[in-house]
């Protein structure tokens, strides 16, 4: 904040959690921002007036090696040089060698970034024709043509720079921020991949092109059990949108599907997204979080790609409405076979009550943990996950995975105008697990999408996805993390590719990762 009210300066930014260096542990890339306007400099006692420009930062987990957890900057040695006003990030292996490359989205043009496999990255973004110039926000790469190859839907915000810039007041005169209705809409893009390190926007010919909205949050899941990836794409203020894959092809269903506005019908201020299974019937239901004075919403699937608002009926709403949320996600703290919900919160018009109290930077809330019941409802737990959890900052991004190879997820959260915070999970341990890496035949390429099902002794079934990009501009452990309610072994393991095709892997062993290459499992059809 510098006191010009720049739309952009409250809402970035997200991080990536990925295997950097194919060594078994979770590398960090964190997502940065700038001052927007030369000369000025900010008006929040936690920073100081920058000497240098700000740039992303690329750290290495060296987990693997020296046996404990430790973080080393290499972001210099890496090559990354992404010093744009960042926003969010995307990790996947895009051309298929194996390593985890990184599409950063800006408030201006974006970057490819490809990993050359040996701690560095180059810039590809002219040469693969993926650049947008516009203020982006979500990314998300995902194969919608079921062609093999990774393509990129890119999630566009609003017309903002300096000469559109306004300022807003708040209810009670102040200058405040603007929100985005006071700007115009920019379209998304969808880029495929060619596989010979390039990408055509095929925007319009998939059937994008004509409904946009300002995009802050995005998702790809098959939401009707169909195999084929369906892309849901949260809008701040404006109806969402549920593109349904027809083969290729895509039909916006979010009204029909019930995933366009809230139960009452109200166009909501959407920010982070994330796809999962809360209450283990077999398809995905989806959670946004929303504006202060909204309910952050659960919208529960049927199976058939037909969803309702339960954000009342499960008891997510009311605990929400005092809070502003963005980076959120569906995971198993405890790892008792159901999937719990995280939400990372801070305002992003400034609170009264903090100005009040004299504080020049007066965004900050508490973050919120929620328990599954596992009979349909969630109970806030935030006071029982820690003091400093407690601790009321402007979070952003969060990211999710097992950091220190432990058998339980970790978050990894992103401050605006202050410290990340590394939460490690003290809690998951008490409970079995079992995890694994899904990859393709060649064992290199991440299986993303594909699905873990887990079958115990006594006949209960347990399903989690590989996924990476979820939440607010974040990329998490594309890793699958299975936790077993205490069961000390299991029946069988099974892989559902992202093709449909299935593999039986057996009995393995738990509380350990496996590596599972499809292939070799059996009875694949």
């Amino acid at each position: 904040m510098t006191g010009s009210f720049l739309l952009a300066e409250p809402l970035g930014s997200g991080l990536a959690l990925f295997d950097m260096d194919r060594d078994g542990d979770l590398d960090v890339y964190l997502v940065q921002g700038r001052l927007l306007e030369p000369g000025k400099v900010p008006n929040d006692a936690l920073l100081e007036a920058p000497t240098t420009a700000t740039r992303d930062r690329l750290f290495r987990n060296d987990l693997v090696e020296t046996g404990r957890l430790r973080f080393v900057e290499i972001t210099e040695d890496s090559g990354l040089r992404s010093d744009g006003y960042g926003m969010g990030v995307a990790a996947a292996d895009y051309d298929g060698d194996g390593w985890i490359d990184l599409y950063v989205t800006n408030l201006g043009s974006n970057y490819l970034w490809r990993n050359r496999g040996d701690g560095t990255f180059e810039d590809v973004t002219l040469a693969s024709r993926t650049d947008d110039p516009r203020w982006s926000v979500p990314a998300v790469f995902f194969d919608y043509d079921s062609d093999g190859m990774l393509d990129l839907y890119v999630g566009n915000y609003v017309d903002f720079n300096l000469g559109t810039h306004t300022v807003c007041s708040s209810d009670s005169g102040y200058p405040d921020y603007c929100g985005p209705k006071s700007f115009r809409p920019e379209p998304d893009r969808l880029f495929r991949n060619r596989g010979d390190g390039t990408f055509e926007d095929v925007t319009s010919a998939a059937g994008l092109g004509d409904e946009f909205g300002p995009a802050l949050g995005a998702i790809a899941a098959d939401l009707n059990g169909d195999h084929r990836l369906d892309l849901y794409v949260v809008n701040d203020g404006a109806a969402n949108q549920m593109w349904i894959n027809l083969g290729g092809r895509f039909e916006n269903r979010a009204l029909i599907g019930g995933t366009a506005l809230s139960g009452e019908g109200i166009a909501e201020a959407g920010m982070g997204v994330d796809a999962g299974d809360f209450d283990n019937d077999g398809d995905l239901d989806l959670f946004v979080t929303h504006l202060m004075g909204e309910t952050n919403t659960l919208y529960r699937n049927d199976g058939s790609g037909i969803f309702t608002d339960a954000s009342l009926l499960t008891g997510l709403g009311p605990p929400s409405l005092a809070r502003t949320g963005f980076g959120t996600g569906w995971f198993d703290y405890d790892n008792d076979g159901w999937l719990d919900i995280f939400v990372a919160n801070g305002s992003i018009r400034r609170l009264e009550t903090i100005l009040m109290a004299g504080k020049i930077y007066p965004l900050g809330q508490p973050n919120q943990l929620f328990h599954n019941l596992g009979d349909g409802r969630f109970v806030e737990v935030s006071d029982l996950a820690g003091r400093d959890f407690l601790l009321a900052e402007v979070s952003r991004g969060a990211a999710f995975g097992d950091i220190d190879n432990d058998g339980d997820i970790d978050i990894l959260i992103i401050n605006n105008s202050g410290d990340c915070q590394l939460f490690l999970n003290l809690a998951g341990q008490q409970q079995s697990w079992i995890g694994a890496r899904l990859v393709f035949e060649d064992g290199r390429r991440d299986a993303i999408y594909g699905l873990l099902r887990v079958i115990l002794r006594n006949g209960r079934v347990l399903e989690r996805r590989a996924q990476s990009s979820k939440g607010y501009g974040s990329s998490s452990d594309s890793r699958v993390l299975v936790g077993l309610a205490g069961a000390s072994e299991v029946e069988d393991v099974r892989v559902v590719w992202p093709d449909g095709s299935e593999e039986s892997f057996g009995s393995l062993p738990v509380r350990r990762y496996h590596l599972l290459r499809r292939g070799e499992g059996v009875g694949r059809q």
